[in-house]
């Protein structure tokens, strides 16, 4: 961005236009963090209708706002216009989500008639200026920087049918439909438009229904491999030869800069590198590139394979740890070749990751992607794009273009292929352990499980030290492995601390992540009492799942397990802000997203604290009728709902309580469809449209968790037909399970291969059930199959992430039901492992520990976050019961 553009103050831009044209006494202006919002007293307020969009550069921002404000200040219209140049620039990175790129200036209408008018007028004002396209909108015309769509006006959301919050419009019989910001227009079929005769779209966007889309005159385009704001890219073949081809796109002002540079000036730099590349072998074979409606794509060979990235997924689920480990071992030297190679032709590769690297079918490595490359003998492209974890740091700070930061990603990418990822280490506050050193105590305590040769992990850690002039290079790797007997892997380290013996570590942890709690809840707060991540959608805030519930029954776990003098006050005033926000006349269904989760963990913190309030609001939600659904699962449905009623009554021996467990049972079991080796629960249609008839075997959505309800209903019935059917769903778990080595895993779904070892889906969630299963039938097959998923558990601890549904902390808990089941000390020792292994990518802010989620993010939340990681830390150092499960009676 020029120096002119860095000083401009948009929010200035408007104090002056609305002095200009005298105008600021009609408008009353607001602004939060990223947006300045302009409404008119006088003006007309809708809920919904046709919207505008104007797109902007960070370079064109002030111009299009100038121009714009010359239009709407003389309107009725509501709109709001990003605040900041740096935020117009996020707006239109590579890495924004297609619907919501370029969305520079929003402006609301009082009318459709409005709407026409006023989309006019801004195209006229602000023709030849640049900027995006809108992909979620429909532009005005070509080239146009106005665009248009239909949507909620006022934010208005709704829970989903799968427990998210949604946006929501209203169709003209008053139903609520879903307001989707994706990267297509699609607008209602019931919202006329008032604008003219739609431009068409891009070729490479149409649906063709009869041919498939021409590129370039030459290359047939088959699908698409992954649409992100950069552009598409896709599989195709050239019409001229027959051989198979990738097209990539890039799209005008996506990461755009002062002086007019955008991706496709990278994409241009891809071609160069091809052309250096060209017949070495390293790379695909450039085939041609084009411009179309200002798009452009470049075509290149298609190499056979699968990226380094899924070759590793897949190799860690399929061949079990010995083969692994050989397989990952003949990669890492593969890699230091492929990198010493590419340097040898003058080209410094600035993002070499598991994804810019093919697996062709004989094993051999290819590089893709090349986009970011740059040429010794040019001046490459200035950017601070790179992938956390690969790229060197200095790196995302754009610095100089040297092969060291290459050195960097070769050891990160080596990391990946022999332990299954690279931690995600978050920023510390303040920054006093080096990175080095936090990523040598995570390589450590993956140790156990990894069993590298000698000399491996030195090597690793020589290649990402924090000093670039200090890195090792190819051939100092190349040497080091000559010298390594890669057929004989380290002797296992000693076994860990025993969860009766202090555990410093993890202690410290244990009490910063408390102090996290304690110190960010906000009762005066409305929508959150403690910080989530959203990125993966957005819960109801009272909820197990991403909610207050959650992170109040592990508070008061804590509170019963330690006594913290700060926690009565905090869990009761948590507890009430959830009680203001539940109604008692409703509930939804589930035990993660629905009320009598609320219900268990309200109804446990009043009794901890002796909050009758608490307790009483927490049998009438119980009790509540709920609203009906067609979900059997865990998480949104039945058995959740039953769960939870099971669990109350134990605590409070209502008979209420269990009459609604027993009808929770007798409903999953009319509901149960035979299978050749047992029953099953299909999703049914009206539950999640797109998931109808799928079976799923996990514990969160499937046979798992539904059998191990029925387990704990036939204790509350005496029925022997509940306990029947818990059998048969364990049976259906037989006859999926799937033994690679040692370790028994599962598939998502019958059809499907085998997933990752986790709560949800995986091996962790269908072993709590199958131990279970075990311990009241003696049935040694189920109890066998268990051991095997905690090997699976065990094997892939390096490659998880920290979770409790998708990674270490529910992997934890099935590890400690293990050793409560089995009493087995070889299990609570794994257990204290996978704890030592999550505490390693801790990060320290003040007196604060935080951990990162599956996205990056911090949060606090149960499924995904600190809540659920805590728990298990707590439960591994004092050997309690699991949350969210009943226990077996005695």
């Amino acid at each position: 961005m020029t120096s002119h553009a860095t000083e401009v103050d948009l929010e200035n831009l408007l104090r002056e236009r609305l002095q200009a044209t005298g105008t600021e006494a009609r408008w009353t202006v607001d602004a939060d963090d990223q947006w300045c919002r302009l409404t008119r007293q006088s003006g007309i307020r809708r809920r919904q209708g046709w919207k505008l969009h104007v797109s902007a550069t960070a370079a064109s921002a002030p111009e299009v706002l100038v121009k714009a404000l010359d239009v709407l200040l003389a309107e009725e219209s509501a709109f709001k216009f990003v605040r900041s140049l740096e935020q117009v620039s996020a707006l239109n990175t590579r890495a924004t989500p297609r619907g919501n790129s370029g969305k520079f200036i929003t402006v609301y209408p009082p009318s459709d008639g409005d709407a026409a008018r006023v989309a006019l007028e801004l195209h006229r004002a602000t023709a030849g200026l640049a900027g995006p396209r809108i992909l979620s909108d429909q532009p005005y015309a070509p080239q146009s920087l106005v665009h248009y769509r239909y949507g909620a006006f006022v934010g208005r959301r709704r829970l989903s049918d799968q427990g998210l919050l949604v946006w929501f419009i209203e169709d003209p019989d008053g139903n609520p439909v879903e307001d989707k910001r994706t990267g297509q227009y699609a607008p209602p079929a019931w919202a006329v438009s008032p604008f003219p005769a739609s431009v068409p779209l891009p070729p490479q966007q149409e649906k063709a229904a009869s041919r498939p889309v021409l590129l370039g005159g030459r290359f047939s385009v088959r699908e698409a491999i992954r649409h992100t704001n950069k552009g598409g890219v896709y599989r195709g073949t050239d019409v001229t030869t027959g051989a198979p081809v990738v097209i990539k796109e890039a799209r005008p002002h996506v990461e755009g800069d002062a002086s007019g540079a955008d991706v496709r000036d990278w994409l241009r730099a891809e071609a160069r590198t091809l052309e250096k590349l060209k017949h070495t072998g390293l790379a695909p074979e450039l085939l041609a590139m084009f411009e179309m409606g200002g798009h452009l794509f470049l075509a290149q060979e298609e190499v056979p394979g699968v990226p380094l990235r899924n070759w590793v997924a897949e190799r860690f689920r399929d061949v079990g740890s010995e083969r692994y480990r050989a397989d990952a071992l003949d990669q890492v030297e593969r890699l230091v070749d492929l990198v010493a190679a590419a340097h040898a032709c003058g080209c410094v590769l600035r993002d070499f990751t598991p994804g810019n690297v093919m697996v062709r079918p004989d094993g051999e490595l290819r590089l893709i992607d090349l986009e970011l490359a740059a040429l010794e003998d040019e001046r490459p492209l200035p950017t601070r794009v790179g992938t956390p974890g690969f790229s060197a740091p200095e790196r995302l700070l754009d610095a100089p273009v040297s092969r060291t930061a290459d050195y960097y990603s070769l050891g990160a990418t080596m990391c990946f292929v022999l332990a299954g990822k690279v931690p995600n280490l978050l920023p510390e506050d303040p920054d006093t352990r080096p990175a080095q050193e936090r990523f040598a105590e995570w390589l450590t305590a993956c140790a156990g499980t990894l069993r590298l040769p000698d000399g491996l992990p030195e090597m690793i850690l020589g290649l990402m030290r924090d000093d670039p002039g200090e890195r090792w290079d190819p051939d100092r790797a190349r040497d080091t492995l000559h010298g390594i007997d890669l057929t004989r892997p380290a002797r296992p380290t000693p076994g860990p601390v025993r969860s009766s013996e202090p555990d410093t570590g993890t202690e410290s942890a244990v009490a910063g992540m408390v102090n996290h709690l304690v110190e960010t809840v906000t009762p005066s707060d409305d929508p959150r009492l403690w910080p989530v991540s959203t990125l993966a959608g957005e819960t109801d805030p009272c909820t197990v799942q991403q909610g207050a519930a959650g992170v109040l029954a592990v508070l008061t776990r804590y509170f019963e397990l330690t006594g913290d003098p700060r926690l009565p006050e905090l869990i009761s005033t948590a507890g009430n802000w959830i009680a203001a926000r539940t109604d008692t006349r409703s509930i939804r269904p589930g035990l993660h997203f629905g009320g009598r989760g609320i219900a268990w963990a309200l109804y446990d913190a009043g009794r901890a604290v002796a909050d009758r309030r608490l307790t009483d609001h927490a049998l009438a939600l119980a009790l509540a009728p709920p609203e009906p659904t067609p979900s059997h699962d865990i998480t949104h449905g039945t058995a959740g709902s039953g769960l939870a009623a099971a669990h109350l009554w134990h605590r409070t021996g209502d008979p209420r309580l269990a009459r609604l467990v027993v009808d929770a049972a007798d409903r999953l079991a009319a509901a149960a469809e035979p299978e050749p080796s047992g029953v099953s629960w299909p999703v049914p249609a009206e539950a999640v449209s797109e998931e109808a008839g799928k079976r799923y075997l996990g514990f969160a959505h499937g046979s798992a968790g539904i059998g191990s309800f029925l387990l704990t209903a036939a204790s509350v019935s005496g029925s022997l037909d509940h306990l029947e059917l818990a059998v048969a769903a364990g049976e259906h778990l037989v006859a999926h399970a799937e033994t690679v080595g040692r370790a028994v895993q599962w598939p998502a779904q019958a059809t499907d291969p085998p997933t990752a070892p986790y709560w949800c889906h995986g091996s962790a969630g269908i072993g709590s059930f199958l131990i279970r299963l075990w311990q009241r039938t003696g049935d040694d097959r189920y109890g066998d199959l268990a051991r095997g998923a905690a090997h699976a558990v065990v094997e892939r601890a390096s490659r998880a992430g920290l979770a409790q549904c998708h990674g270490l902390a529910g992997n934890g808990d099935f590890l400690l039901d293990m050793a409560d089941a089995t009493g087995d000390p070889v299990y609570r020792e794994a257990a204290g492992e996978l704890a030592r292994l999550i505490v390693t990518e801790r990060a320290h802010r003040g007196s604060h520990v935080v951990f990162p989620n599956e996205y990056g993010d911090v949060s606090t939340s149960w499924s995904d976050g600190s809540a659920g990681i805590l728990a298990f830390l707590l439960r591994n150092r004092h050997a309690d019961s699991r949350l969210w499960t009943v226990q077996q009676p005695g």
